[in-house]
């Protein structure tokens, strides 16, 4: 029973051996990242065009669900910069912002998010995330960036432009009100950013953000900087969020499930993500991707029912929370209950905020996210994927967030079709002096038989491939000309087969007998050649045109004699006996 209960909540085998020293570290990295959050939070809901109460209440509630239900014990979940983006991009399509639709839709995004993600690990389905590749996301992300830290510039400089997430724009309106610049905002942000960036040298753990905050809050209300234009949080509500189910609207919920999947798949990449860094670190627990869905679909539900938005795991706070010394999910436990404290008694203390500290403290953390590393990396290692990378990232600049969203996914898929369609064929020839057999692309010196060709194919043959195979093979075979008489199949790299591909290989071993052309395989596995005696392949060619390796085939052929029985492969001997090698 304890197996069990440790299995649907981690945090039973967390606090197994519970103990001073564990709380000692939990106690420092809770109250770290509780401090952190406070800013971050009211930060990135303005960014989600919410209140910044609302930023506060994703730091409560969810916290403590992940802790109970999630297998990192030092991911810190909350609200963050991309989910906020993709959040008011997928609510501002339905409702205007700054209105209470916006915040009931926006809630109701949550509970939408935490459905999917839910629902995904449930059913054991967190391997879907796999289909959106790196360079897709990394070029998504990086121009999300670019969006959000233009999109923040008029907190920063203090003017009036409309929301748009379409980066000519941006560049036009603050073109056109950059004239308009409020210096007192300007000044604060700019003295913000400085303090965020330069006082974590003197010492790793002051809260930068905090400062900045403070910093802001002291030059406001001591200056009377309201009076020259700068513009202010105001009155937070105090109190705990109020628990309570979110509006449902079927029209709204279906208008926002793209929206809803896309936020679902790249929260859950990101926390994992993390969640895998922070725990090559540590080695007495391990992260479970399908748990992890789990326990941030409950994360999002739970933010849904007190009135928050979607949120998901952060790379610089499961850092910090790392550094401070994190050993249990308590550590969040402790960071919610400090935010609690906040909302309590300590809001009033947030009046005088300026907007322009919080667009530091965005601007400061989405500059990371700017991946030029990275495309320098693929432009060095693999161009096609390079070319994934641009063109997401061009995509999403110029044609908005939801459009670059699409262009990822579409360009995802593609690439999956088609390096499943199009898999690796090579012709082989004889390194020489061994009996080895490489890719006569590779190897100028390899040794070849007029006679004979011998082919590698890499991947499954399947209904999705199979006929490319055909063509592939017969194209290597028209090279050839009128000389050749045998082709050797080096099914090695096959690991499956299924009817059509059975069907394909009857289809080109009677093409070519009709050319006076002999086929044989070499190498083939137990499951393939399970599925070639019960497809009648073997029956039909002969146990006798199979060989362990292309060496054998090759010398047999050689030699035109019938191979000695330990260099075929037996296959009926083989599958009734080995069914599964």
């Amino acid at each position: 029973m304890q197996l069990k209960w440790s299995k649907f909540f981690p945090i039973v085998e967390a606090l197994r051996h519970y103990d001073q020293v564990d709380f000692k570290g939990d106690l420092s990295a809770g109250l770290t990242v509780g401090v952190m959050l406070i800013p971050q939070g009211m930060a990135y809901a303005m960014l989600a065009g919410l209140p910044q109460i609302h930023g506060l209440y994703a730091a409560t509630i969810p916290l403590i669900i992940y802790a109970i239900f999630g297998t990192s014990r030092q991911l810190a979940v909350g609200p963050v910069a991309m989910i906020s983006l993709l959040t008011t991009a997928g609510v501002a399509a339905i409702a205007q912002p700054g209105t209470s639709q916006y915040i009931q839709v926006a809630i109701l995004m949550a509970l939408i998010v935490g459905g999917i993600q839910l629902m995904l690990g449930v059913f054991r389905l967190g391997f879907l995330s796999n289909f959106l590749s790196h360079p897709i996301i990394s070029g998504f992300t990086s121009a999300a960036a670019l969006i959000i830290g233009l999109s923040q510039l008029k907190h920063l400089l203090g003017i009036n432009i409309p929301r748009t997430h379409h980066i000519h724009e941006l560049i036009q309106h603050l073109a056109e009100e950059v004239g308009h610049t409020n210096m007192y905002s300007l000044g604060l942000g700019l003295g913000g950013m400085l303090i965020i960036l330069f006082a974590k040298k003197l010492h790793k753990a002051i809260p930068v953000q905090l400062v900045a905050v403070v910093f802001g809050i002291v030059a406001v209300r001591y200056l009377g900087l309201t009076d020259y234009g700068v513009k202010i949080v105001g009155d937070i509500p105090a109190g705990l969020p109020h628990l309570s189910a979110p509006v449902m609207d079927w029209d709204q919920i279906r208008q926002l499930l793209l929206f809803g999947g896309t936020i679902s798949i790249i929260g859950f990449m990101e926390s994992y993500s993390v969640a895998r860094a922070i725990q090559m670190r540590h080695r007495n627990y391990e992260v479970n991707a399908n748990q992890e869905l789990i326990a941030l679909g409950l994360a999002n539900i739970g933010a849904s029912f007190s009135q928050a938005y979607p949120v998901a795991g952060g790379f610089g706070r499961s850092a910090v929370n790392d550094r401070a010394g994190a050993r249990t999910p308590v550590a969040s436990i402790i960071s919610a209950l400090l935010l609690m404290l906040i909302l309590l008694f300590f809001t009033p203390l947030f009046y005088f905020l300026p907007n322009a500290i919080l667009a530091a403290i965005i601007i400061v953390a989405v500059a990371g996210l700017v991946d030029w590393r990275e495309a320098l990396f693929l432009w060095k290692a693999n161009k096609t994927d390079f070319i994934l990378f641009m063109i997401t990232f061009a995509g999403t600049l110029l044609l908005g967030i939801e459009r670059g969203i699409a262009i990822g996914v579409v360009l995802s898929l593609v690439m999956v079709i088609l390096r499943v369609t199009r898999p690796h064929v090579a012709e082989l020839g004889k390194v020489p002096g061994t009996i080895h057999y490489r890719n006569v692309e590779r190897f100028p010196d390899l040794i070849q038989q007029e006679d004979t060709l011998i082919v590698r194919f890499d991947a499954q043959l399947f209904f999705a491939n199979a006929q490319y195979f055909k063509e592939r093979l017969f194209q290597l075979a028209e090279k050839k000309g009128d000389a050749l008489r045998l082709i050797i199949i080096n099914a090695e790299s096959m690991n499956q087969i299924d009817s059509t591909g059975i069907h394909t290989i009857k289809e080109v071993v009677d093409a070519f007998r009709e050319r006076g052309v002999d086929v044989v395989f070499a190498g083939v596995k137990g499951p393939v050649r399970d599925a070639l005696v019960r497809g009648g392949v073997v029956s039909k060619m002969g146990d006798e045109k199979f060989y362990m390796c292309v060496e054998d085939a090759v010398n047999c052929i050689c030699r035109s004699e019938t191979p000695h029985p330990s260099e075929m492969q037996d296959f009926t001997s083989q599958t009734n006996v080995h069914p599964k090698h």
